[in-house]
C-alpha cells in the first residue's frame, strides 16, 4: 500500500497566506536540503535543524524515516518554488517516483523549524469547483484589529428568505475551507459542508480564522485569547442578522469552534446552536489526556506549566518539545481556554441544540459528546458510527483514520449533511 511518509511539524509561528517571492534564505536551505537528500546524508540534513526541531525529531528517528522516504520515492529531481507566508514558504517537491507538496519553515536563525510532506495534486484539481446548483460570493468584514475574510454560499435558485448557517472553524490556523496548513489538513471539510447546505435550500458563512489566510489583524499570537475569536464570530452573527435575505441564523462550531460559538452565542440573535466534535470538558484536562502518550518529561512539564496558568501566571522557560503546545507566545490563548467550562457554558443555551459526535474521532473521543448531552439534556444528540475528527467516514486505525485528513474528494460522512438540515428546518 502506498503510503505518504510525513516528517515532523514544529511551526512556532501563524502563517499569513500573504502572496511573496521566494526568500533568499529559503532558496538557500531548499538547495541544501536537496543536496544532502540526494547524497544519502540525513545526518547533514538534521544538522540544518533548530534545537526545537532536534528535540521533536531526534535523529534516531528522523533517519530510518529519510531513508525509508529515498527507498520508496528516489531522489529529489527538483523543487519549484509555490508560495511563501511568514515563515512558511511551500515547494512543489518532484521526486523520481512522484510528487508531493513540501512545507518548509525557518526561524530567525535559519534553521529548519518544520518540514512536512503532503499530497499534490495540479491547481485545476486541488479544490473543487463551485457547485453548480449553488453561488458564492466575498464577505468582508472590518475589526477594530484588521479585517475577517469569508465566503457566502447561497443555493442558486431562492424564493423568500432562507435559513444561514455560521460555520465556525477549529483549532490552529484553520481557514474558511477547513484547511490547516501547519497540522497538513487539506480535507475541504467546511467547503463540501457549505455546498452540501446549499443543496438543501441553506445558506452558509465560512470565513477565515483571524490571522489566517485573507483574515488580517493586528493583533500578535502572545495577545490573543479565545475571547478574540467569540468576538469575530459575533460580528459575523450581527452582519447576518442585518442581512434581510435571512429568515433564521444557526451557529455550527467545530472542534473548538464549538466553544467560540457557544461564548459567540451570549446575547446574539442565533435561533439554534450545533457543537459538532466539541469538547465536553475543560481544555486542561483534555490536553493533560491527551499527553499521556507522550513522554514522561513532556506530560510533567506540560502539567508545570497549565498549574501555573490557573494561578494566572506564564512559563517563559519552557522546553523546546513543549513548544507546538504551550510556547511563551500561546500560553494566553492557552490560559483564556482552560477558563472556559463547556458543560457550563451548554446549559445557558436557551435555543435548540444539536451535538454532533463521530465514533472514530481520535481526538474528541466519543465520551465528549455524551457529557455535552448529560449538561444539556433537552439537546439533540447525533452520534454518527464510523466519523472522525474532520466529519469523513474514517475507520478507528490511527493511519488510516487520519489519512482522510488529505483528501478532499472524500466525501462528507453520509449521515451528517441530513442531520443538520432536518435540526435546522425544524428551528423556529
Amino acid at each position: 500500500m502506498k503510503r505518504t511518509v510525513f516528517f515532523m511539524i514544529v511551526l512556532l509561528f501563524t502563517i499569513k497566506a500573504i502572496a511573496q517571492a521566494e526568500p533568499p534564505n529559503y532558496t538557500v536551505a531548499i538547495t541544501k536540503f536537496k543536496q544532502y537528500y540526494n547524497h544519502n546524508q540525513p545526518d547533514s540534513i538534521f544538522g540544518m535543524f533548530s534545537a526545537e526541531m532536534k528535540t521533536a525529531l531526534p535523529l534516531d528517528k528522523f533517519k530510518p524515516t529519510t531513508e525509508q522516504l529515498k527507498v520508496q520515492y528516489g531522489d529529489l529531481v527538483k523543487t519549484d518554488f509555490v508560495k511563501y507566508g511568514e515563515s512558511l514558504a511551500i515547494y512543489k517537491a518532484t521526486f523520481k517516483n512522484d510528487v508531493f507538496l513540501l512545507n518548509v519553515s525557518l526561524n530567525a536563525q535559519n534553521k529548519l523549524t518544520g518540514l512536512l510532506l503532503s499530497p499534490y495534486k495540479e491547481s485545476t484539481t486541488s479544490a473543487p469547483a463551485v457547485d453548480p446548483s449553488v453561488t458564492e460570493s466575498p464577505i468582508l468584514m472590518k475589526t477594530l484589529s484588521g479585517q475577517i475574510s469569508g465566503t457566502l454560499v447561497m443555493p442558486k435558485t431562492v424564493s423568500g428568505k432562507i435559513p444561514v448557517v455560521l460555520i465556525i472553524g477549529d483549532s490552529g490556523p484553520t481557514d474558511r475551507d477547513g484547511n490547516n496548513a501547519k497540522a497538513g489538513i487539506t480535507a475541504d471539510t467546511y467547503k463540501l459542508l457549505a455546498y452540501d447546505l446549499g443543496k438543501n435550500g441553506i445558506a452558509s458563512l465560512r470565513y477565515d480564522k483571524r490571522m489566517v489566510g485573507e483574515s488580517v489583524s493586528s493583533t500578535k499570537e502572545s495577545q490573543l485569547g479565545i475571547e478574540d475569536y467569540s468576538d469575530d464570530a459575533f460580528g459575523l452573527i450581527n452582519l447576518l442578522n442585518d442581512d434581510q435575505r435571512f429568515s433564521k441564523i444557526i451557529i455550527f462550531g467545530h472542534g473548538e469552534g464549538a466553544l467560540v460559538a457557544m461564548i459567540a452565542m451570549t446575547d446574539s440573535p442565533v435561533k439554534a446552536y450545533i457543537s459538532a466534535e466539541g469538547a465536553g470538558e475543560q481544555a486542561d484536562k483534555l490536553l493533560t489526556k491527551q499527553m499521556e502518550s507522550k513522554p514522561k518529561y513532556m506530560a510533567d512539564g506540560f502539567k508545570t506549566i497549565l498549574d501555573s496558568l490557573k494561578k494566572g501566571k506564564t512559563t517563559d522557560n519552557v522546553d523546546p518539545s513543549l513548544y507546538y503546545i504551550a510556547s511563551p507566545s500561546k500560553q494566553h490563548f492557552l490560559m483564556s481556554w482552560c477558563r472556559c467550562v463547556p458543560e457550563r457554558g451548554i446549559k445557558k443555551i436557551k435555543v435548540p441544540v444539536l451535538i454532533i459526535q463521530g465514533s472514530t474521532d481520535l481526538l474528541i473521543t466519543p465520551d465528549n459528546g455524551a457529557k455535552l448531552k448529560k449538561a444539556k439534556s433537552d439537546a439533540t444528540l447525533l452520534m454518527i458510527k464510523g466519523m472522525n475528527h474532520i466529519l469523513k467516514d474514517a475507520p478507528a486505525d490511527e493511519e488510516q483514520n487520519y489519512a482522510t485528513y488529505s483528501k478532499p474528494d472524500l466525501p462528507l460522512s453520509p449521515e451528517l449533511v441530513p442531520g443538520i438540515v432536518d435540526f435546522v428546518n425544524k428551528v423556529r
